[in-house]
């Protein structure tokens, strides 16, 4: 069983590349970023909370992505493992979380914050068959119009530059400690973020495989 975390500041693809290795090492990958929108998708009262606090550039809080986490990891559906999407954002969550559960790695998505902005204030999205674009690497063939459905294209409603540079500054301050928590237990896999997709993926699958093969050892 593999169970690992991936970390990157929103933007940096850590969505992704989570993707990637749930296909192809058979995981289940666990975004709280996607579990927040179905509940604002499917209207709960959790999704109007959610809702609020995300369109005033705010990050949702501890106590409701703890509650979150738990109740998705409870389930217990990852036989051959799990990757962990969007948690945890701060030190107290990783002590929370490394008292229950042993991790094999942590996967830092690495990118400068001016790339980050550049792509989050480029990301579109179809309101009505919820396709994702961005307009760097993948424009749709119509200006502002969904390929699949012809639905008129959006920016997010917290894809503000105001709002970026608040999650910036969360991050950096919250967030990027945490790292020196699973620096110490020799976690933590470093990749650079800026390169194309395929090759940042090609070089997690490297690391792992030697990290895995170093714990062997």
């Amino acid at each position: 069983m593999q169970k690992y975390i991936i970390m990157g500041v929103q933007g940096c693809g850590k969505g992704t590349q989570a993707r990637l290795l749930k296909e192809s090492l058979d995981l289940v990958h666990i975004s709280v970023g996607d579990i927040f929108r179905w509940h604002i998708q499917s209207h709960t009262k959790l999704g109007a909370r959610i809702k609020r606090t995300m369109a005033e550039g705010q990050l949702v809080s501890d106590e409701v992505v703890d509650e979150v986490v738990k109740q998705r990891l409870d389930q217990h559906d990852w036989n051959y493992g799990f990757i962990l999407d969007g948690f945890p954002r701060n030190s107290r969550q990783a002590e929370f979380f490394l008292e229950s559960y042993d991790i094999d790695a942590v996967l830092l998505i690495d990118v400068p914050d001016a790339v980050v902005t550049e792509r989050i204030l480029n990301r579109r999205l179809c309101p009505k068959c919820a396709l994702d674009y961005n307009l760097i690497f993948h424009r749709p063939a119509v200006a502002n119009t969904c390929d699949i459905c012809g639905g008129l294209l959006i920016a997010r409603s917290d894809d503000t530059p105001e709002a970026v540079q608040a999650r910036l500054q969360d991050y950096h301050t919250k967030t990027q400690p945490i790292l020196e928590l699973f620096r110490r237990k020799e976690l933590v896999v470093i990749v650079d973020g800026t390169r194309p997709a395929d090759e940042v993926q090609k070089d997690l699958r490297r690391l792992l495989v030697e990290k895995l093969e170093t714990l062997a050892s």
